[in-house]
């Protein structure tokens, strides 16, 4: 008789531990997944800097433009990014801005200004600023060619 008395007080307990739990576990899951995406999201920044870095080092400099939408994959890998979170400098042998085509030594690409959106349950969703993404490559042909060579298109 004890045994049906404490088992009739104590059926909603199950219910009421898994709830406490399992609340905690999701939150854990959830905040692992989280971290997960936001690896794949600071690797896809570091691959769009490598990515306009090498296309502006063989592109012509008025291509820019087409170089960046490239390098930033049209803008259909990571929700955000555009553009305007793209920088191309072109550098002289003393790593200073220059826009004349016969000092052009390296080419440097950055992404700044970024914010991932944060989206773990039960907890505000915030945005981080990713770190500045730098990458810096000499320059190649810069779009142009050798008198009596082939013509490459870049893009």
């Amino acid at each position: 008789m004890k045994t049906q008395i404490q088992s009739r007080y104590q059926s909603g307990l199950v219910t009421v531990e898994f709830a406490l739990i399992g609340a905690f576990f999701f939150l854990i899951l959830f905040s692992i997944i989280e971290f997960g995406r936001l690896l794949f999201t600071w690797n896809t920044l570091d691959e769009v800097t490598r990515r306009a870095a090498r296309l502006a080092a063989v592109c012509p400099i008025s291509e820019q433009a087409t170089v960046i939408n490239r390098a930033i994959f049209n803008g259909n890998v990571i929700s955000g990014l555009s553009s305007a979170n793209l920088r191309v400098e072109y550098l002289d042998n003393a790593f200073n801005t220059t826009a004349t085509l016969e000092q052009v030594r390296y080419v440097r690409t950055q992404v700044q200004n970024y914010q991932h959106q944060l989206l773990i349950p039960f907890l505000p969703s915030s945005l981080m600023t990713a770190p500045g993404f730098t990458t810096t490559l000499p320059s190649e042909s810069l779009g142009t060619s050798p008198a009596g060579s082939w013509s490459i298109t870049c893009l």
